[in-house]
């Protein structure tokens, strides 16, 4: 019986890692879109988007993140620092999830949880859409696994996982739809919703301080500084400004000065396409948020935040990656925590080639704050400088992971992922379970039903009260370059 099951695990493990995330998820897409009533034809064609989106994403992405690598290589050099934890890229965690019996496992068993948990009313939230992006929850499992030897505890580890982030991806849906124009969608990636968390904390003290009036936002930056606040040009200027950070010892050589204008040129690039793609992989989602709209049961009069029975379709983050304040804010990072990597006492993570995925962390920052690209930035400053320090501690857990799933080679040096390790409540969750302490484990259960009982009970105040606190900024609004659906 073992063998078999092992002979089944590993088909699918062939077929995934064969298809890849631009076959997959297209087909996912097209089944979903079917069962929810949508026309043959239009799930088709979201299908193909869904498809040429990732596929473009994957064609900017795989061009642009070696530029970044190199130049924070160059960086690294010029300082003299040696982190020994270097940042391999969500990639790498994805191929490993999928070489595990225990990530399998989730990946066939794990959309069966989903769909019950839909059923029964636990969530609100309709996962399988997503699906691909299970293998957040495979990770976390093949690390847990792979420390503690217990299979059983690792399976409801990834379960307990699924259902906190399932928790956030309900709270921030309301906000995320709206803002990022997606009707009755949200996101539901571990590695990125956790954003929310620090996005809701800290807003209090920046509104404190007064940062609800700040209009560092798109449309101003557009208004007031002309072609310099376009996101074209901004990348070439960013570029710019890093690329001679990276060459700074060699500033007097043409072979300095050509990679310094082509990171520019790159880095504009990505700013003026990524939201081209996004338009394209966002149309897949189209019917299905249409569909969703036309299955709900409410009272027509009923106001959209106290819709009790109000369900979401989860998407990917590549929906929001190209919308104008993300990318910006997401950029802006990229530097930022580069630099920081250097000079944060007791930091060993060195964050490369994940870097381009910061825009993706922080969608739900940018959602409940309705676009403010300050917030934003301090939200990430201090989040994923915090995350650095998570990715330090789990680096040994997912190098040990990956050596035992052959996607490293024995006595291969420390690595981690920026966009999948450097996450804080996650690395606390992970401790805790793996502790294999019954009041640890207990205690974040307990949080856990909390939360629940609360979005349960109370979702239309939660909605209101995020609502509110979003409006409290100057706001994003009447941008014609946002993420709308087209409803034909």
């Amino acid at each position: 019986k073992n063998f078999k099951e092992k002979i089944m695990l590993k088909v699918f493990s062939d077929i995934f890692n064969t298809l890849g995330p631009a076959v997959v998820v297209p087909i996912m897409i097209f089944v979903v879109s079917v069962a929810l009533g949508v026309q043959v034809k239009k799930s088709i064609m979201s299908g193909l988007y869904a498809g040429i989106g990732l596929t473009g994403f994957g064609w900017v992405i795989g061009s642009f993140a070696p530029a970044v690598t190199q130049l924070v290589d160059q960086m690294v050099k010029a300082t003299g620092l040696k982190l020994e934890v270097v940042d391999m890229g969500w990639q790498m965690g994805s191929k490993l999830s999928f070489s595990t019996t225990i990530g399998l496992s989730f990946f066939v068993f794990g959309l069966l949880i989903e769909i019950l948990l839909f059923v029964i009313g636990v969530t609100r939230v309709f996962v399988p859409s997503n699906l691909w992006n299970n293998f957040g929850y495979m990770i976390w499992g093949a690390m847990a696994y792979q420390f503690t030897q217990n299979f059983a505890l690792s399976f409801a580890f990834m379960i307990f996982m699924l259902l906190y982030s399932l928790l956030l991806s309900e709270t921030v849906a309301d906000r995320w739809s709206e803002y990022y124009g997606v009707k009755n969608a949200t996101i539901n990636s571990i590695h990125n919703v956790e954003s929310l968390v620090p996005a809701i904390i800290l807003d209090p003290l920046w509104n404190l301080l007064g940062l609800h009036k700040s209009k560092l936002n798109p449309e101003t930056l557009k208004t007031k500084l002309g072609v310099f606040g376009e996101p074209t040009m901004l990348g070439a200027i960013l570029g710019l400004i890093m690329g001679i950070f990276g060459n700074i010892k060699s500033l007097g050589t043409l072979t300095a000065w050509g990679q310094i204008l082509g990171f520019a040129v790159s880095l504009s690039a990505v700013m003026t396409i990524f939201p081209l793609i996004t338009g394209v992989f966002a149309r897949a989602f189209g019917p299905l948020a249409e569909a969703v709209e036309k299955n709900k049961k409410q009272d027509a009069s009923a106001e959209r935040e106290t819709d009790k029975k109000r369900w979401f379709i989860a998407v990917d983050d590549g929906v929001g990656f190209g919308e104008p304040a993300t990318i910006i804010a997401g950029v802006l990072l990229i530097p930022v925590m580069a630099i920081l990597s250097f000079v944060l006492p007791g930091n060993k993570t060195l964050p490369m080639v994940d870097l381009i995925a910061i825009p993706f962390i922080i969608e739900a920052m940018i959602a409940v704050t309705k676009g403010n690209i300050l917030k934003t930035i301090l939200n990430g400053i201090i989040w994923l400088s915090l995350g650095l320090y998570a990715s330090s501690f789990i680096a040994p857990y997912y190098t040990s992971a990956a050596i035992a799933a052959k996607a490293l080679p024995a006595g291969a040096a420390l690595i981690a992922s920026f966009n999948l390790t450097a996450r804080p409540l996650n690395a606390l969750i992970f401790f805790a379970w793996i502790s294999g302490n019954p009041i640890f484990i207990g205690i974040t259960i307990i949080v856990y039903l909390v939360g629940l009982f609360f979005l349960r009970t109370k979702r239309e105040s939660i909605y209101a009260y995020l609502k509110k606190m979003a409006d409290k900024n100057s706001g994003f609004e009447g941008s014609k370059e946002k993420i709308f659906m087209e409803q034909n």
